[in-house]
């Protein structure tokens, strides 16, 4: 089940859409204003954020660019031109205006997480890590740190790539350093890859490998997370997972 984080200090929208959106079978979380979103974020990984801009404290213009792996869907009264145009540009994922038809919002955000999910390719990068998810190998990667904006061979933070052309391993000692992964392994660190800023609850992270490997519990998740943190040590030398103390887990950069 798709979780959505709504932003607004509007209340009475805010009730109206986590309705809507609750009937539709999606998991809703709310915040009230910028600053509360931002701690929200730190302990929780929405697959989709519905963003109002004029919100009390830490506005929605200030709040998107600290948002950097989460599709957001700008929901505002501003309707100008530049307004639209200069969020799309900040990295927002699509804008709508208020008043709004509800089936068109429901719209934006089906094609707003299918764009995601089909942008989550099988070649994911983390630091010296590369992952590939369809072979489910993790191995040292050249590339340092790639960004979501930027092609590849940059360095900078994270990227996936879906049907393009990845950077491996080029030399023996390299390529020797290459470890298999369980299913349940692969699916754990496709998620954690996925949201390389943000703690995973463990409830939440089980939600989302169900897809991939439904015989996965809340018993044996931190068997099949320990045995992945030792795989990814033995290649890359140092530890990549983080648990936090009861809440889940995150990757280290």
């Amino acid at each position: 089940m798709k979780q959505i984080l709504i932003i607004d200090d509007d209340i009475y929208i805010g009730n109206m859409l986590e309705e809507v959106l609750q009937k539709e079978g999606y998991r809703v979380l709310r915040a009230y204003s910028g600053t509360e979103a931002i701690l929200l974020l730190s302990c929780a990984s929405p697959d989709l954020i519905l963003l109002d801009l004029m919100l009390p404290g830490l506005s929605g213009e200030e709040l998107l660019p600290r948002i950097k792996t989460i599709p957001v869907i700008v929901v505002s009264a501003k309707a100008d031109l530049d307004s639209k145009v200069a969020l799309l540009l900040e990295g927002a994922a699509d804008y709508i205006t208020k008043p709004f038809e509800i089936r068109e919002l429901l719209a934006r955000i089906t094609a707003a997480l299918r764009k995601c999910a089909l942008s989550a390719g099988d070649i994911l990068y983390f630091d010296n890590l590369c992952f590939d998810a369809a072979a489910r190998t993790v191995s040292l990667s050249e590339s340092e740190r790639i960004s979501p904006a930027d092609p590849p061979g940059s360095n900078t933070a994270l990227r996936s790539y879906a049907g393009t052309p990845c950077l491996h391993p080029s030399n023996d000692a390299m390529a020797a350093k290459r470890t298999r992964l369980t299913r349940t392994e692969a699916a754990i660190l496709k998620i954690l890859m996925l949201h390389p800023s943000q703690v995973i609850s463990k409830s939440h992270l089980l939600e989302l490998i169900s897809e991939d490997t439904p015989d996965c519990t809340d018993q044996s998740l931190k068997t099949h997370v320990s045995n992945l943190r030792k795989k990814l040590r033995e290649i890359g030398g140092r530890e990549y997972i983080e648990a936090v103390w009861g809440i889940g887990f995150h990757l280290i950069s």
